[in-house]
């Protein structure tokens, strides 16, 4: 068996369309960069992002309803952002980063400015994508 270092590994290269639209979805999410920095080592459950567990723990702006959150959580699933944890019986209420999800996040932390904010285009865009389920 042949030890690799770890520094022979090169990130997953990503279409630019992709990693534009997971920008933009992370940037639209109501989720500060801490949750994001958590959840690329450690899962993170659905109960500690809802309701002001989640502006406590500094992962949330402000306090979101679980059923927000999980739909938030969802659309970063589909984007390819987040991933559900699983465990022996299944699928969890908890999440983790993908490889994607780890480039944004180590892009954002060499800036030192967090998840920047969304313009009113990005939004539009967002929402626009969300509702039919479309993929721009």
């Amino acid at each position: 068996m042949t030890f690799i270092p770890s520094e022979a590994f090169k990130s997953i290269s990503y279409p630019d369309r992709t990693v534009k639209r997971a920008d933009r979805a992370i940037r639209c999410a109501p989720f500060q960069l801490h949750f994001f920095q958590t959840i690329r080592d450690n899962s993170v459950f659905l109960s500690a992002i809802a309701s002001n567990s989640g502006v406590e723990s500094g992962y949330t702006r402000s306090p979101v309803a679980e059923l927000a959150a999980e739909n938030s959580l969802l659309w970063l699933i589909q984007v390819g952002v987040l991933r559900r944890e699983v465990d022996g019986q299944g699928i969890t209420d908890s999440f983790r980063l993908t490889p994607l999800g780890r480039q944004l996040v180590e892009k954002w932390e060499v800036e030192g400015q967090g998840v920047p904010t969304a313009s009113l285009c990005d939004r539009i865009a967002n929402t626009f994508s969300r509702g039919l389920g479309l993929f721009i």
